[in-house]
């Protein structure tokens, strides 16, 4: 393209591509980085629309002369700085507008005018009819007041509008030229030196020009987007043909697309709506220049522009001399077009056009500054018309609107993309990993999935120890080593590099390369081991969108017109492949570290020592914050002033604050394990409840919902608690979920005067203007969105008197203005929801946020109810605020905190069980390697004892989903083994702790249980038997105190010729034992208080799946475990099976 080379490496790089091309140097593995590399590509962009720009000027006044096709092409050749800012000037400050209305610039305080245009006099009707004599002074000249133009009313409307804080939401202001009374929509925006009134004539039988007229647009637009949010999720070319559709319905153009920015700053067209004679567009590209960055900075500043005639002649602006430069022309509608765009737009066959700025939310570093600059602009929807085309303003507002929600829409369409592209990643990178750990380094190529599978490319490679794997379409084995060579020499010190232009980044050899292979990402893995992927050139992949380009046709590639720009299009990438997104560049730069890590751990298996202990502790810790996150949470629940309670995955009791115990008069013991939905709800919100539990335990949290709680005992006369819930999925630390909590609020007290009010059919003011603070703030509006009831409540909630506030308009002029809310994105939101309610669709509890009059955000709920007169007509809305206690909001919050924390815990666990597998892989090694060596008999004994230790350690990583154990899901894997080796790997795991404290050990157990062979799962019974012992030995009195193994078999024969080994083992200790927390965290407990109480109860769970029990009793002077299990007998050793 003509921003020039994409190649990135890593910034260690000092001496990158001497000699052999200048590639822009950075990191391609954060997204920092990544937002840096868009700005240098935006302001390189900058640099190539000013040389577009100066050669076109350089053309003469008609542009005959300007050869597009040779000025998109790519160089080197720089700008000088005076030729960007005359450029930026020109575009900003051109100093001319669109004859279709005329424009004046107001000082704010004075209301002097500073500057006007040449037509104003005349549009106005300022211009004497009579013969002006020498003496005659001007109307309308620099520092005349503004308000002598206009009738009376009119300058009261804009005395009122210079006054407001957000002037641009009272737009348009309907006002009337003083002379001739002609209507205008005068259109107000702010400058550095003023504001500036942009006014375009309205015609008089203009039903827009009304208040309901300005309504009925913005019906218009809501109609629009709730056909926008009924579409299907998932589908992001829906949603653009859709609202091509809506578009061209609402303004009438020929033509209306959806232009898509790529990464790389260049256009696509992806859907568009036409007139069946005119020639498509759809599939097309363009270059980057085509739409210069000025543009699109003017785009996100003034987000719909229109162009009434591109053959008009501009209109000159004249203003103070006292002013420093031009007028800024940013914020208006008038703007003219520049000279070059409005040739484009004639060659094209297009007279008119609009122009609709589609925004999405930016990434972190973009929303760094806040505001506007959070925001980035994702593409264009523009309209085409072949004749001359001016659409009234409300109109054009109505489609702002509609962008906003399109945009809104489109921005969780993507998130949505983003999330599957980084689940399909994450499980690539996880599958590839495992092939790491269960094969050679190979597998990544030699399998499926293999690399190839992490992003889209058309072949890749892995170099390793000097020899070569290739995938797809790639070069030759020669070549890859002539690229490796060139790697070291030129980038020896990166860690990688991405580049859609071998040639570019300065490869010397990429000529004999060909199309097949462009572009190339590169990851070192080691100074010697490398993967690649590759790119074939992306001409290949770009259709044609319409009928072929004619030999005979005119456009020579010299003028501009869309044919030409696609060709400049496929000339400049016919060597370059599509670039390396930031999203792919990310998933490789993290494949990347993690099989850095793999291949150290192949490298060193050879000579690593013993190192699970350390991890082993790493785990407890884990386990140990883990469980100090969740008392803390438990006791926050506990305590909060919110009525909070949680279910199981079966819709029962598990969680029951206090404060909801006290709403309800059902006591904590009394609630838990009763239905929710059967035992605890009104039948009136039982249906609620099972839906609001439906969709949460399937991940769909619900807000605001309101469900009415039975009540019980003393509370009973009470009837009934009505309460406002937020459903929280409840998770494990690997993602599944378990449960659900419900963090409420209780409305009872604003529920039972709310139906009283609403039930009430005579006059309602007393209610609704009473100072009662149980009277919600409520307010009203007209059939037109104008307010017509404001409370008392309401007033004191925003700080604003019902005298300042009934008449205005609700969207735009009271919230919007009066009451500030957070972006435009918000007041759509509000428009929606009020437009709906009028139209009879009500909406309960939508979050409403808004400044009140000292500037204090207030977070709310809205409730919106249509208002009907006696005889059944729709009259406007009812709206009611809710507020959000402090406690709640606090609840809520520490919530949120907590979850957050406890994620990242469970994810760091998550890690550990992911990473201990390398050292277990290493002591596994280590096992076979001493197998093959001359051993004593007591070495061998070691041996194994050893190796049983690591199948526990790997079986206890693979049962880390504790859910199957609790549901008794578990598979047991059944084989024959010797009791004795399970005894004596047993007795090692605690043989250390045993020494540390001073206790001594006494076995008890028969010499015939070391041949005693017995059919079981192995390393499940040693696990559950080592946890028991453990946490004796841990509790045993210090020192000299003892622990006593016992065990007693006995032979039982069955009926079916069966043979089954009753064991029976104690492990006793002295003195008091386990504490009673621990007791009951093992037998009686859903909530486990201790880490070592989690343990024993898994461990309770899974001896239990084996057909076995565990028994605790405490006599006056000891305490033992009694472990009784049943397991089939066998004479020798058989195969292994699974059940």
């Amino acid at each position: 393209m003509a921003s020039g080379s994409r190649t990135k490496h890593s910034p260690h790089n000092s001496s990158q591509g001497q000699g052999q091309g200048q590639a822009q140097a950075q990191s391609s593995g954060t997204s920092n980085v990544n937002y840096k590399d868009s700005i240098s590509k935006a302001i390189a962009q900058y640099t190539a629309d000013a040389r577009l720009h100066a050669v076109f000027e350089q053309s003469g006044e008609s542009g005959k002369s300007f050869d597009y096709s040779q000025s998109v092409k790519t160089t080197t050749q720089s700008v000088p700085e005076q030729q960007i800012t005359a450029y930026l000037t020109k575009i900003q400050r051109g100093g001319h507008i669109q004859p279709f209305g005329c424009m004046i610039a107001v000082d704010e305080t004075s209301f002097r005018v500073l500057a006007y245009t040449e037509n104003a006099s005349e549009m106005l009707s300022l211009t004497p009819q009579s013969v002006p004599s020498l003496d005659r002074s001007e109307i309308l000249t620099i520092g005349t007041d503004v308000r002598t133009l206009f009738t009376p009313s009119s300058s009261l409307l804009l005395e009122r509008a210079f006054g407001a804080r957000e002037i641009t939401l009272l737009n348009p202001i309907w006002i009337h030229s003083k002379n001739s009374g002609k209507p205008f929509y005068a259109i107000l925006h702010r400058v550095d030196v003023g504001i500036v009134i942009d006014l375009e004539p309205a015609r008089t039988e203009d039903p827009a020009l009304s208040i309901a007229g300005a309504v009925q647009s913005q019906k218009l637009a809501v109609r629009a987007i709730s056909h926008l949010q009924s579409l299907p999720g998932g589908d992001i070319k829906l949603l653009c043909d859709t609202v091509v559709e809506s578009v061209r319905e609402l303004t009438g153009y020929d033509r209306v697309m959806v232009y898509k920015f790529h990464e790389d700053e260049h256009g696509e067209v992806v859907a568009e709506s036409k007139r069946p004679d005119l020639e498509p567009y759809i599939g097309l590209h363009y270059p980057a220049t085509d739409i210069p960055q000025a543009s699109r900075f003017l785009f996100k500043q003034n987000r719909v522009r229109m162009i009434v005639d591109c053959h008009a002649t501009p209109v000159r602006v004249i203003q103070d001399e006292s002013l420093m430069q031009p007028l800024c022309l940013v914020g208006s509608t008038l703007r003219a077009p520049h000279g070059c765009h409005a040739q484009y737009m004639a060659n094209m066959g297009s007279i008119a056009s609009l122009t609709l700025a589609v925004i999405i939310n930016g990434n972190d570093e973009e929303a760094v500054g806040g505001g506007r600059n959070s925001m980035r602009l994702w593409g264009l929807v523009v309209g085409h018309h072949t004749s001359v085309r001016c659409i009234p303003f409300p109109l054009r507002y109505a489609c702002e609107f509609l962008m906003q929600a399109f945009g809104l829409q489109l921005n969780m369409e993507l998130q949505l993309a983003s999330q599957l592209s980084e689940k399909h990643v994450l499980r690539t990178q996880t599958l590839l990993c495992d092939m790491l750990l269960r094969d050679s380094p190979t597998g990544i190529v030699t399998q499926s999935p293999s690399i190839m599978d992490l992003v889209k490319c058309d072949g890749a490679a892995l170099y390793y120890q000097g020899k070569y794997y290739p995938l797809g379409v790639t070069p030759t084995e020669p070549q890859i080593k002539d690229i490796v060579e060139w790697l070291l020499t030129y980038h020896g010190d990166s860690t990688g590099l991405s580049t859609d232009s071998l040639a570019d980044a300065g490869y010397p050899g990429a000529a004999s390369l060909g199309d097949a292979v462009c572009g190339m990402a590169v990851a070192y893995i080691t100074s010697k081991d490398f993967l690649f992927w590759f790119r074939s050139h992306t001409a290949k992949e770009i259709k044609w969108g319409g009928a072929k380009h004619h030999p005979e046709d005119k456009d020579d590639g010299q003028r501009m017109h869309p044919r030409s720009s696609f060709k400049a299009f496929l000339e400049v990438v016919k060597s370059r492949s599509s670039p390396w997104e930031n999203a792919e560049m990310d998933a490789i730069h993290s494949l990347q570290l993690i099989l850095r890590d793999s291949f150290k751990d192949a490298e060193a298996s050879n000579s690593k020592a013993v190192v699970h202990a350390q991890l082993g502790e790493m785990e407890l810790q884990g386990i140990d914050e883990l469980s100090s996150v969740a008392r803390e949470m438990v006791r926050l629940i506990e305590t909060a002033t919110a009525p909070i309670f949680a279910v199981d995955v079966e819709g029962r009791i598990n969680g029951w604050n206090a404060k909801v115990a006290e709403l309800t008069g059902l006591s904590v013991e009394e609630a838990m394990g009763k239905s929710l939905v059967h035992d605890l709800v009104h039948k009136e919100s039982q249906e609620t409840a099972e839906k609001l539990l439906y969709n949460a335990l399937r991940g769909e949290e619900d807000k605001n919902v309101e469900i009415k709680l039975r009540t019980f005992g003393a509370e009973q006369l009470k009837k009934a608690v009505f309460v406002v819930v937020n459903a929280c999925s409840s998770k494990d630390y690997t993602n599944n979920i378990v449960g659900v909590c419900f963090v409420g609020q209780d409305v009872t007290g604003q529920k039972v005067v709310m139906d009283k009010f609403i039930h009430i059919q005579g006059d309602y003011k007393a209610i609704v203007h009473s100072p009662n603070p149980l009277i919600p703030p409520i307010f009203a509006s007209d059939e037109n969105t104008c307010c017509s009831e404001w409370n008392t409540a309401m007033e004191n909630l925003t700080g604003w008197s019902r005298g300042e506030i009934v008449g205005k308009m609700l969207v735009g002029e009271i919230f919007g203005s009066c009451c500030r809310l957070k972006g435009p994105d918000a007041m759509t939101k509000f428009m929606i929801v009020l437009h709906n309610a009028i139209g009879g669709q009500d909406t309960d509890k939508f979050p409403f946020s808004f400044f009140d009059r000292n500037g204090k955000y207030v977070q709310a709920l809205l409730t919106a109810n249509k208002r009907v007169n006696m005889e059944g007509h729709t009259i406007g809305a009812f709206c009611f605020i809710q507020i959000a206690s402090p406690e709640l909001q606090q609840a809520l919050r520490v919530q949120r905190q907590q979850e957050k924390k406890c994620y990242s815990q469970m994810k760091e666990l998550a890690y550990i069980c992911q990473e201990i597998k390398s050292p277990l892989n290493g002591i596994r090694f280590t096992n076979s390697l001493l197998e093959a060596t001359d051993l004593t008999e007591n070495q061998k004994q070691y041996l194994v004892t050893s190796a049983a230790c690591e199948r526990q350690m790997s079986k206890i990583i693979r049962d880390v989903d504790l859910e199957n154990i609790e549901f008794g899901a578990l598979t047991l894997e059944i084989e024959d083994f010797f009791l004795g080796s399970v005894i004596d790997a047993v007795v090692s795991q605690v043989m250390l702790l045993l020494r540390e404290k001073g206790v001594q050990l006494i076995r008890d157990i028969p010499e015939e249980i070391k041949t005693l062979i017995v059919h079981g799962d192995q390393v499940r019974i040693q696990q559950v038997l080592a946890d028991f012992l453990l946490n004796m030995v841990q509790y045993a009195p210090s020192p000299d105190g003892w622990i006593e193994i016992q065990l007693r078999p006995s032979i039982k024969p069955l009926s079916d010729g069966v043979t089954i080994a009753h064991i029976e083992l104690r492990i006793v200790c002295p003195g008091e034992g386990l504490p009673p927390e621990l007791v009951q965290d093992m037998f009686h407990s859903s909530r486990w208080v201790t880490q070592e109480g989690l343990g024993l109860s898994m461990c309770r769970k899974m001896l239990k799946l084996m057909n076995g029990e565990i028994q605790y009793i405490r006599e006056s002077e000891r305490c033992y475990f009694l472990i009784i299990l049943d397991l089939p007998m066998t004479t020798h050793r058989g195969s292994k099976s699974v059940s």
